[in-house]
C-alpha cells in the first residue's frame, strides 16, 4: 500500500464504513469505499470480526506501510483504545477492553499502526481538509441525528467538544436538537407516533405539522449556538447528520435568531456527508506527519 494512503473507517452505531485516503491531498478514492451493516449488540470478537472484514476488503489493501485511523463514538480512552461505552445500546461487549490491541491482533499489524479519533472532531477535521471547513483555521461543527455532537477546530486537529450535555432548558440540549425531540414533539401535537425525522417531510399527512415543528427545532438549536459561538468565535459552523438533510425547514429560523443576538458567522452544511468522519480520521496521520505526534483525541 502507498505510503501517503491512510485506512479511514468510521464506526457507526449498526455500520462501518472504510476506505483509502490520500493525506497529501485529503482526498477519498471513492472507489475503495466498503460499507458493512455491524451487529453493535454482539459478542466482544464477533463486532472485531467485522471490522477486520470491512477493513481487509478494501481494495488495494495491505499490511505493508498500514496505517489506520478510526472515527469512533464515545466515551472512549482514544489515545489507549480502550472502550468506555455503556448503556447506550451499542457496543456494550466492548466496554472496558484493548479494542485497539484485540483489532491490531485480529489484522496482524502492530498497535502502533492504528489511531482512533472522536467521530464528532473526525467529522469536522474532514470538513476542515477537504469540505465545507477548508481554508478556515477557527471553525465549530455540529452532527444533528440521534444524538448530538460537537466538535471544535483552532488550526490543529478537531476536537470532541462534548456539549451534548450542557444544561438547557431544564434537562440537557441533547433533548433538544435530537431525533427523540421530533419524535416527542410529533407525538404532542398529534397523539400519534413516528421513528425518524423524514416522516414529517415524506408522509404527506405530517406535513401541516412539520413547519410549526421544525421551527421549534430552529429556535432550539439557535438557542444553544449562541452560547457556542460566543465560546469559540468560529469563522464558519457547519452542520452535518440527518437532520441537516431538511436544513430549508430549520436553517432559516437559526439563522434569523443568530441576526437577533448579532451574531453572523456563516453557517455551511456538510459538503462531504458520511466521508467527513472517515476523511477525518485519516487525517490524524497527517498531523503526526507533519507535527511529529497524532492528533487530539478530545479529552
Amino acid at each position: 500500500m502507498d505510503k501517503n494512503k491512510v485506512v479511514g473507517v468510521d464506526i457507526g452505531g449498526s455500520h462501518i464504513t472504510t476506505g483509502l485516503v490520500d493525506i497529501d491531498t485529503n482526498v477519498l478514492d471513492e472507489a475503495s469505499l466498503v460499507r458493512r451493516e455491524v451487529d453493535s449488540s454482539g459478542s466482544a470478537a464477533a463486532i472485531i470480526e467485522e471490522w477486520k472484514t470491512a477493513i481487509e476488503a478494501i481494495p488495494g489493501y495491505s499490511v505493508q506501510h498500514l496505517k489506520i485511523g478510526i472515527a469512533m463514538p464515545g466515551p472512549f480512552d482514544y489515545p489507549n483504545g480502550i472502550s468506555l461505552i455503556e448503556q447506550q445500546g451499542k457496543y456494550t461487549s466492548l466496554y472496558g477492553l484493548e479494542v485497539k490491541k484485540m483489532l491490531a491482533e485480529a489484522l496482524g499489524c502492530d498497535e502502533t499502526s492504528i489511531h482512533f479519533e472522536n467521530d464528532a472532531a473526525c467529522f469536522l477535521q474532514g470538513e476542515v481538509a477537504s469540505g465545507a471547513a477548508r481554508s478556515f483555521d477557527h471553525a465549530i461543527g455540529l452532527t444533528l441525528g440521534t444524538g448530538l455532537g460537537s466538535s471544535r477546530y483552532h488550526g490543529h486537529f478537531a476536537e470532541d467538544a462534548a456539549l451534548w450535555c450542557s444544561p438547557f432548558q431544564g434537562s440537557i440540549v441533547e433533548e433538544f436538537v435530537s431525533t427523540r425531540w421530533f419524535v416527542e414533539a410529533y407525538q404532542k401535537k398529534t397523539g400519534k407516533a413516528i421513528t425518524e425525522v423524514r416522516e414529517l417531510t415524506l408522509k404527506e399527512e405530517n406535513k401541516a405539522y412539520a413547519a410549526d415543528i421544525f421551527e421549534e427545532f430552529g429556535e432550539n438549536l439557535a438557542r444553544f449556538l449562541i452560547d457556542f459561538i460566543q465560546k469559540e468565535s468560529p469563522e464558519v459552523i457547519v452542520l452535518g447528520g440527518n437532520i441537516t438533510k431538511a436544513e430549508e425547514l430549520f436553517l432559516p429560523k437559526v439563522k434569523e435568531e443568530l441576526e437577533h443576538a448579532g451574531l453572523s458567522t456563516p453557517i455551511r452544511i456538510t459538503e462531504l456527508g458520511e466521508q467527513a468522519a472517515l476523511i477525518g480520521a485519516a487525517c490524524s496521520w497527517k498531523v503526526q506527519k507533519e507535527n511529529g505526534s497524532a492528533g487530539s483525541n478530545g479529552q
